[in-house]
Formats: C-alpha cells, sequence, structure tokens
C-alpha cells in the first residue's frame, strides 16, 4: 500500500524516550495525511524506547527504524533526512505531540505557495515545572511573528522558527544543507542560513503541536544553546546582513549601553562591522565611546540602528517610538536581543 513514495517523510530522533516516545509516534500515525513515513532515529537509547520503536515499525509499514551511532540530536536528524523519501521533510521530537491536521495543513500550504521553501506553524507550550515562564514568553513571542517579512526581521532576536513544528522542501535541504556541528544551535544556525539564501518561510495561523518544556530538553542542558552560543551565531549573520542592508555599511549604532549590551554588540567588530555611537535612555552613562541620549536620535536616513534590548517590553516601546520617529524596520533600524 505504502510502496509509492510518500509525500511527506518525518524525522523523529529519540534517546532514552520511554516515557513519552509513545505519545509522539501515536499522534503521527493518527495523522488525516495519510502518506507520510515517520523515520524513527535510535540515538543510542539504553531505555526501553528501541522496542516502543520496533512494535510500532512491525505494526505500521509507514515507520521505519533507523540507528545512529553518533551521539547528538544533529546528528540523528541528519541521518534521517538522508533516509527520507518524501519531496516534504518534517521533525519531530519525542516529547511532543501534533495535532492530527498538521502534515495535511502545511502540505496544502506549500502546494499551494510554490515560491515558500518552508512553512511552520503555531505551537502550545506545555510545562513541565513552575520555572519556565521564560520559555513560556519566548513561546508567546515566536506564536506572533508568522508572516515571511516578520521572519525575517525578527531573525536576530530569537530563533523565529520552533524546529519540530516545521516543514520544507526536500530541494531546499539539497541544495542549502541540513543542521551543521559546531558550537551553536543547529536549528537556529540553519533558519540563518536558510534565511539569508532567500528561503522564504513563514507560519501558518492554526497550532499544530504541544511542544513540551521539561526540565532535561536540551535547550538548558547543553551549552550549545547558551546565551553565548546564540550572540556567537547570530553575530555572524548578522554581520552578513548588515553588509548587503545597511546603507551606512560598516557604521553602524547600537541602542543599548549597558555593560551586556556592549559586549554583545561588539562581537560585530570581529566582522568589520564599526559601532559609530551608542544610544541610551541615560544621559550621564560613562562611556569610552559616544553616547547619544535617544530623544536626540536624528531623523530617519542618518544611521543605521541595532537596538541590543532583550527585555521584550522594553523593546516593544522602543519600537514604537522609532515608528513614531518614522524609522522603518528593516531600512532604518533592526531589533536584535
Amino acid at each position: 500500500m505504502f510502496s509509492v513514495k510518500p509525500e511527506v517523510s518525518v524525522i523523529l530522533p529519540f534517546y532514552n524516550a520511554c516515557t513519552t516516545l509513545s505519545r509522539a509516534i501515536g499522534s503521527i500515525a493518527a495523522q488525516g495525511l495519510r502518506s507520510f513515513e515517520c523515520i524513527l532515529i535510535n540515538n543510542n537509547s539504553s531505555d526501553g524506547s528501541v522496542d516502543i520503536a520496533r512494535e510500532q515499525c512491525n505494526k505500521d509499514s509507514r515507520f521505519r527504524l533507523i540507528h545512529e551511532e553518533r551521539q547528538g540530536v544533529m546528528f540523528a536528524s541528519n541521518a534521517g533526512s538522508e533516509n527520507a523519501r518524501g519531496r516534504y521533510i518534517t521533525r519531530m521530537d519525542a516529547d511532543d505531540r501534533a495535532y492530527p491536521n498538521r502534515l495535511q495543513l502545511q502540505v496544502e500550504f506549500l502546494d499551494a505557495n510554490p515560491d515558500y521553501g518552508a512553512v511552520a506553524g503555531l505551537v502550545k507550550h506545555i510545562s513541565h515545572s513552575e520555572y519556565t515562564k521564560g520559555f513560556a514568553r519566548y513561546v508567546g513571542w515566536v506564536n506572533s511573528v508568522r508572516s515571511y517579512q516578520e521572519i525575517l526581521n525578527s531573525q536576530f532576536i530569537e530563533s523565529p522558527v520552533v524546529n519540530p513544528s516545521a516543514m520544507w522542501r526536500r530541494e531546499i535541504a539539497e541544495e542549502h544543507g541540513m543542521y551543521k556541528s559546531g558550537d551553536f544551535p543547529e536549528d537556529y544556525e540553519m533558519w540563518l542560513r536558510w534565511l539569508s539564501k532567500g528561503v522564504k518561510i513563514r507560519k501558518l495561523d492554526e497550532t499544530i503541536l504541544d511542544w513540551h518544556d521539561s526540565d532535561t530538553r536540551l535547550t538548558r542542558c547543553d551549552s550549545i544553546y547558551s546565551d553565548a552560543s546564540f550572540y556567537r551565531i547570530k553575530s555572524k549573520y548578522l554581520a552578513a546582513w548588515l553588509e548587503k542592508n545597511n546603507p551606512f555599511h560598516p557604521r553602524i549604532a547600537v541602542w543599548g549601553a549597558s555593560r551586556i549590551s556592549r559586549r554583545r554588540a561588539r562581537l560585530l567588530r570581529q566582522y568589520g562591522v564599526e559601532i559609530e555611537c551608542f544610544i541610551d535612555i541615560r544621559r550621564n552613562r560613562q562611556l569610552d565611546q559616544e553616547l547619544v541620549y535617544y530623544k536626540d536620535i536624528p531623523a530617519p536616513g542618518k544611521m543605521f540602528i541595532l537596538t541590543y534590548i532583550k527585555q521584550m517590553n522594553a523593546r516593544d516601546e522602543i519600537q514604537v517610538f522609532l515608528h513614531d520617529r518614522a524609522y522603518q524596520e528593516g531600512k532604518n533600524y533592526l531589533l536584535i536581543s
């Protein structure tokens, strides 16, 4: 029945996920779109995960089990992609739950929009702890970034796409590559790389995934997901973006004169970017560089501003202020966190 090539290949890596894998697998098996394959990648599990995966494969030929000995979700995901046969490829994590219409909605979008290379969707944050307010705020933000232009403008704030909610065309991965290994978050780097190559991405307006937030998730435990790692990789791609889009290149103005903001902005210097001045809400901050009081910034067309402000509320207030001054996002300024 499923000997023909499937519409979609679902890449589902797992490592010691016996408590959640059945839920993730079951949500794929229950998809309204029937033409799919799900590649289950065992990444050196030592619990009962492999037995769960093997049982599913035995009762449903659309599920396949492979093994990847190189430890890490990047290696496991790439191994799944290399074995994929579908014209569309999507990711799924072993502790999440896909909604029944997920695959169908994403396939319909890509079929109807051939100029788009990838599509994601909204996610519901499922907290496993009371100490996840920061992550809940991120989910609220990432769900608000939907259109291609919004994703472009927001790509250097945080990762604008929730990795396990995304689907992309096979040829996009073949042309621009999949996840790379390094001291950076592999999914964020891939989205930045694809966007830098002109790949159009947007999100559906529907919630398609329960995104489970456990205390042991990699983003909390692995150093490649640290703030320092995020800023290193975003600075690399931001510098390339500025070279193409900043009319005053290599000069920029940085809104945010705190020690942390200055340190993060100065990562751009290794790529030849020059900080012309810092902008701050305090007049009397002592710096070894020119400081501009925020109400004294010039009219648009005199400088390009990067806002190195991490607090969401403050960032929103700055954006309103800049828009009131007729600054245009992506043309006169860009938000960075």
